[in-house]
Formats: C-alpha cells, structure tokens, sequence
C-alpha cells in the first residue's frame, strides 16, 4: 500500500473516533438532568427521615440517674420506674412474691421516691399510723435515777409510748425515716424520746410481721433512711445486710428483737417485776421460758463471767476472791479473765488455779482520761465485745463479791446493768453480746464521744444510751451518804457487793481500814467486810497466799491508823488492835525467814 493510502485510512479513523466520542458528550448532555435530579431526591428523602428520627426521640423519657430497668431485672423488663436504692437492694434479697413495704414516720408528700414505689405493681404499701408520744415526755421519765425495786409503795411503771392500734402483720419491709435530732452526729447515742419511739414502732413490727411461732420466722427487712440511722441498742450491726449512702437495710435475729420488745421501755421497770404487772404477752413469754427453759441449750450455750486486769497487779487477790465467790454459789460458767503484760507469771498461776481462764490482751488508753490517772487504761474493759466464742457475757469488776447464784441474769439482753446516776448506769456489772462490729464501731467512737469520767462507764452510757435496769442488789454499791446511819450495815438478799473505797485486802481482816480516813467513811462498813473475808477463808490456803499483806499496804494501815488516833474519831476504830494473820507472815517474810511465793 502506498504512503498515501495509509496516511488517508489513518485519518478516517482518527475522524471517526472524534466523531464517536462527540455522540457520546451530547449524549451524557442530554441525560444529565435526569440524574441531577434523582440524586436531589434521594438526598431530600435522608434529610426527611433523621428529622423524623429526632421528632420520635424527643417524646422519649429522659433517663434518671437512678433507674430501676436492667435486662435480666424480671419485675422490670417491660418498662422503667424511677425508684429509690433501698428497693432495689431489698428485692436482692426477696425472691418472686409481691412485696409488701409498711412506711413509718414517711408522709405522702416527704419524697418522690415513696410515690413512685406505689406505682410499681410488684410493691403494696402502706403507711404505718401511730400516735407520737407527748412532747411533755422527757428522758428522765424513762430512765429515772431510783425506782421503787420493792414495791413497798406501787408497782413501778414506765410512761406510756404509744404503739400502732392497727394490726400492720405480714410486712416484707419496714421503711422508716429516723428522725436526727440532738448530739448523735458527734458519734454517740441521743436521749430522744420520738427517736426511742419510733425505733421500738419498727421493731414491734418486725417481729409482729416475722415470728410465726417459736422456733419459727420468716423473713422481714427493715430500712432506715437518714444520717443518723438505726439505735444500735436495738438493732445490732452483725443484723446490717448493707448499707450505701443514707441507706441501712437489716435483716433482724426476730429472736433477740423479740427479746427486746418485751422488756420494759427504759429502766423505769426492773424486768422479772414487768413480767407480773398482768401483761398477758408477757406472762405467756415467761411461762414458755420456764416450761422450755429459755431454750438455753439451744440459744445461749455459750455463757461466761468476764472480768479484766490491767496496768498493775493491785487487783490479782479481788479476782481471785471474785472467781471463788462464783464458785461457791455453784455456778457452771465459764470464767474468763483478760489481761495485759503487767500480770506476772506467778499471778497468773493463782488467777487459773482459781477458776479463770486467762486470755491476754493489749490495753486501750481511754482517749478522754489524763496522762498516769486511775482511768488511763479502762478502755480496754471494751476488749470483752471481743470473745465471740460466747453468745452472752456478764462482766464482773475485780473488785466485786458474788453472794447468790447470778446464773439467772444471762437472760437479760444487750445491755443490761443496775442504775448508777440519773440516766447513767454503772459499768461494774454488765450483761453484754460480744460482736466484732460492735467493737470496731466502740473503736471508731472512742475519739468522737466525750466520756464524763473519762473512763469506759462515762463513755458507755453514750453508746448505750437504751438501757435494761438490772436490780441493784446486783451490784451494790457499798456508799452510805445518809448522815443518820452510823452502822453502815448492809442489808440481806443482795447478789453481789461492789467494794467502793480501799479494797477488803487492803486493809486488815479485823475492820475495814476506810474507817480511818474521814474522806472515806462513805465507803465504810464492817458487815460488808466481814463478807469479803469469809469467802477468802473458804479459798483453799494455796490461794490465800496471793492476798498477801505487803509491806506498803501494812506501813499505809499504820500510818492512818494514827493519823484517826491523834484526831480521837468518833467511830473508834483506831482503838481496834488487829489480830489479822497475814501481819505475823509479813512479819517472818521481813526478817527473811519465809519466802511467800
């Protein structure tokens, strides 16, 4: 082919192919708007439904910081309630069934939660009515400093705090707001009388609500709302199930709350007098207890005297002389003494020989007390809430007598002890439930609650300002203050004797030494020392030697034996030449003849 021909075919086809693509651009000119407007459409279509998406959203209810909806939540998969925490913990523990919430002291307009839970169809409440106790009511009504325990004149009463007239049984729950009123948010109790009020309503509920019949319950909670929370007298920490921000929810021991409730409402009443007054519910109680006998073997197993040393070794003969005293009143406790490293080795082969089981502790300083006082140290009575391997404990001071069988008071409850003064009881007898929590709660306390001796007894009665009155014949108090009695004689049918003053082993067996100091004749009284003396020589001899005179005590009974000379005291007991043995042992013991230990 020649040149020419090929550059002509080259140029048809170049010709052609502009052509070509020339039909192609007016082609896609032609169809341009159609697509235009498609891809508008579409566009206007998306915008049109998100908007619609966020018209729906905007009727959806705003979601609460508290909701009760989870998934696997049975009572709420269908829709969400605004309800309060303590519901929400209470239904972990209540399976299936409706539950039924009694509200005490909870008005209808106090709180959103309260009227949301009514419109939840798995709770049924209802408002528990009561009449308040009268404003006139003070604490000194119900924890008066004396009582008449003999009923030489009435029996004694307690006045009245008003209970619900309506029958509230079958509670689930029992929601109470606590009313905070007084000194608690320093740490310690509060003498409310509508605070005692409300709390005993709950408790009465709970065990109304709860126990079926003995040996019987079923399960009731109880919730309190506010910062102050429950009485821990009443409601006891090893019973707290959980607590989260102003919430306490308890499960009660119905059997110690029931306990609880029966006793009287303050120690305006002794208990066994409380039993007589003709209150069926409790003649019934007490007629079971008898007949069951308390169903001590299966409730109360694990019972134990206590008492505790510490500091000094001044105290190893009163023990001593404690433990044998038990014994001879043929009591079948357990004897528990603690002790801190003061107590020698010897001592401590005396106090087991004795009947003690000696357990050592370290001591507590009381945060309250000054620097080398006689109170320094008595925190660490606090050490008994410790022996959890007893349900029920009576704490004897070391320097108390035991003269009838006591056995009979591990009956009483938490805590239980013989008046002292105005409201206060003393701590030299006390019936307590030792608990690890109770005491971790005491340690907390101890550096917020003032004591007013501070010692242990100043800073119990703020923990326990809800207290059982013990008859004083348990721990009397060896004080005379009427100027009229010159004999200081104790009277009969006591229980236990309480040596205030210089110690029977201080002094000489022929009299008691308080005699010679003017300051402590209150604390006089030769029938009560002759009682001390007669069970040390009922102590097997082998004990009697660790109430040895010592050379100070003996320089000490001399010396103010001439001091009540010189000043020729009426009472004359200076005039009495002692004739007690334990001067002749002193005696050879001196001149190096004898060793004693």
């Amino acid at each position: 082919m020649s040149t020419q021909n090929k550059s002509f075919n080259f140029q048809q086809r170049r010709e052609a192919k502009f052509n070509q693509m020339a039909a192609a651009s007016s082609s896609s000119s032609s169809n341009k708007p159609t697509n235009f407007s498609q891809k508008l459409f579409i566009i206007s279509l998306l915008l049109l439904s998100f908007s619609l998406f966020l018209f729906v959203l905007s009727f959806k209810p705003k979601q609460q910081p508290h909701l009760a909806y989870e998934p696997n939540n049975k009572y709420n998969t269908n829709h969400l309630i605004h309800r309060p925490k303590w519901l929400d913990i209470v239904e972990k523990h209540i399976n299936g069934h409706k539950i039924k919430v009694g509200l005490v002291n909870i008005n209808d307009d106090d709180d959103d939660d309260y009227n949301s839970v009514r419109g939840d169809m798995h709770v049924e409440t209802v408002h528990v009515r009561f009449d308040h106790v009268g404003e006139d009511k003070k604490w000194e009504d119900f924890f008066p400093e004396w009582i008449d325990e003999d009923h030489k004149w009435a029996p004694p009463a307690c006045p009245d705090i008003p209970m619900p007239a309506q029958d509230y049984r079958y509670l689930d729950v029992i929601v109470v707001r606590v009313p905070c009123r007084g000194d608690g948010d320093a740490g310690g109790g509060m003498r409310d009388v509508f605070r005692l009020q409300v709390n005993l309503v709950v408790a009465n509920l709970a065990v109304e609500s709860g126990w079926l019949k003995p040996d019987v319950d079923r399960a009731v909670y109880v919730v309190f709302v506010g910062s102050c929370g429950a009485m821990v007298e009443m409601f006891r920490c090893d019973d707290l199930v959980e607590h989260a921000g102003d919430y306490w929810v308890y499960k009660p021991d119905l059997r110690r709350l029931k306990h609880k409730v029966l006793m009287p409402v303050g120690s305006c009443q002794i208990a066994s007098a409380y039993a007589q007054t003709g209150k069926e519910i409790w003649r019934y109680f007490m007629s079971q207890a008898r007949l069951a006998k308390l169903n001590y073997t299966t409730y109360h197993q694990r019972e134990a005297y206590v008492t505790v040393l510490h500091s000094s070794e001044a105290y190893v003969c009163g023990a001593i002389a404690l433990a044998q005293s038990i014994i001879q009143k043929n009591s079948t406790r357990d004897l528990v003494l603690l002790h801190d490293k003061s107590i020698s080795g010897k001592s401590l082969r005396g106090l087991r020989a004795a009947g003690w089981k000696t357990k050592w502790i370290s001591r507590i300083r009381s945060p309250f007390s000054k620097k080398d006082s006689y109170n320094e140290w008595n925190y660490s009575k606090l050490r008994v809430w410790q022996l959890t391997e007893y349900d029920k404990i009576i704490f004897i001071d070391s320097d108390l007598l035991v003269l009838k069988n006591i056995d009979e008071f591990f009956f009483y409850p938490e805590l239980s002890a013989a008046g002292n003064d105005k409201v206060l009881f003393n701590s030299g007898v006390m019936v307590i439930e030792p608990s690890l929590c109770k005491f971790e709660d005491m340690m907390l306390k101890s550096f917020k609650v003032s004591s007013y001796n501070g010692g242990d007894q100043g800073f119990l009665n703020e923990v326990f300002t809800w207290w059982h009155r013990l008859p004083k014949r348990i721990n009397h108090l060896k004080v005379f203050s009427k100027q009229d009695d010159k004999e200081h004689q104790v009277g009969d049918g006591l229980y236990a004797i309480h040596y205030l003053g210089l110690k029977p082993w201080m002094c000489y067996k022929d009299y008691d030494c308080n005699w010679d100091m003017v300051s402590r004749h209150v604390f006089a009284s030769d029938s009560a020392h002759k009682k001390w003396w007669q069970v040390y020589d009922a102590m097997p001899k082998k004990l009697q030697q660790y109430c040895a005179l010592t050379k100070h005590m003996d320089k000490r009974i001399k010396k103010w034996r001439r001091i009540a000379e010189n000043a020729s005291l009426a009472n004359g007991h200076w005039k009495i030449k002692p004739k007690d043995p334990r001067q002749i042992i002193l005696l050879i013991t001196n001149e190096g003849r004898v060793k004693f230990f």
